[in-house]
């Protein structure tokens, strides 16, 4: 879901030879943005470790300024877009009150080299990526003697973690989504419109009939093709970013990324094309509209503008759900990335309205 064709061009890009000289120009900034990121405090954590989850090896990389501070667990979105490599960028202040966990899923980024891609391919479902990352809740609990934990679900990571949600909300204080799935083939059908109705305001006749033939698409056959068919229309109108149609130096952020070498970013690109061909035709029926209670406090940080996982649908499932507690919160000058896009704005609500759940009862 984010963004299939920017992981196709991104391994187009990253597996270049020219970009792998022009990497070596960066090294100073890496080091500028390594020294700056560097976690100094007395109690602080800073490290990068290898797991197991469900028999597949797997990064993950840990953050903060006091291992006191609550867990906050990042599940990234795609399939296969991780987001280790740009959490520089956005992911500092929250620091300051969690320990943030950012973990490469299997197939993808730094875990795609460590397995072996023909025998991890038919494990690629939903519901193996729920169940990695309640594997990996339970050896964070152990490992930072935690009682629970705030998961962040962003995209097609909402889709992992609002089922991690439903299945064990005992290991949650609680659930956050951003760029929120709800209903898969719901979702496509929304973007869809709202790209047609900007493309024939546009007066965009090509787009409207590209759009057009794709159908019956959302029903049918669920195939990345036609998922990108109308996405590389949408992109222009800022349903990925709002008011930003080129992202092309945004989809460079990595290059300055302390965690990510060189040969990381071959196997981004290269774990985002297997990931999202092995599993998107695998989430077509995916969907969450018969849940209707929920047993964990879940927050909502929906960009207005989000057409790439259209955030009316997320909005409507929010308000017939039933939940302990349940907060929305709309980034009104955002699309699908919002901690990107309104970075202040974002990290005030996991400060109002995230951290306080936090805090267990005396």
């Amino acid at each position: 879901m984010k963004l299939v064709i920017a992981a196709l061009c991104l391994f187009a890009a990253f597996a270049t030879p020219a970009l792998a000289q022009a990497d070596d120009a960066y090294a100073p900034a890496r080091a500028i943005v390594a020294d700056i990121g560097k976690i100094v405090t007395p109690n602080g954590v800073q490290e990068t470790f290898e797991a197991t989850l469900g028999g597949a090896r797997q990064v993950v990389n840990v953050r903060g300024s006091d291992k006191d501070n609550p867990i906050l667990i990042f599940v990234h979105g795609g399939p296969g877009a991780v987001e280790m490599p740009f959490a520089w960028a956005f992911q500092r202040p929250w620091e300051d009150v969690f320990t943030v966990v950012q973990y490469d899923q299997r197939g993808a980024g730094r875990s795609y080299p460590l397995n072996d891609p023909a025998k991890l391919a038919p494990t690629m479902t939903p519901d193996r990526y729920r169940d990695d990352a309640i594997e990996l809740i339970e050896l964070l609990q152990k490992r930072y003697g935690k009682r629970k934990v705030v998961l962040m679900g962003h995209s097609w990571g909402s889709i992992v973690g609002l089922s991690v949600a439903v299945k064990r909300p005992d290991l949650l204080y609680a659930y956050v989504g951003v760029g929120q799935g709800i209903d898969f083939r719901e979702g496509e059908k929304a973007g869809m419109a709202w790209t047609r109705a900007k493309a024939l305001a546009a007066g965009d006749k090509a787009a409207v009939a590209a759009i057009d033939a794709l159908a019956p698409y959302p029903q049918g056959d669920f195939t990345i093709d036609k998922a990108d068919g109308w996405r590389k229309y949408a992109i222009p109108y800022g349903s990925l970013i709002y008011n930003k149609p080129d992202l092309n130096l945004y989809f460079q952020t990595p290059r300055l990324s302390p965690e990510y070498s060189e040969a990381d970013r071959q196997a981004w690109g290269k774990g985002s094309l297997f990931s999202v061909m092995t599993l998107w035709p695998r989430l077509a029926d995916v969907s969450f509209n018969s849940v209707k209670k929920m047993d964990v406090p879940i927050i909502f940080l929906l960009g207005r503008h989000d057409y790439t996982v259209p955030s009316p649908v997320a909005a409507e499932w929010f308000g017939q759900v039933k939940a302990p507690a349940k907060t929305l919160v709309w980034l009104e000058h955002s699309a699908h990335m919002p901690m990107v896009e309104e970075p202040g704005h974002f990290f005030a609500a996991l400060l109002r309205d995230v951290l306080p759940l936090t805090k267990d009862p005396k």
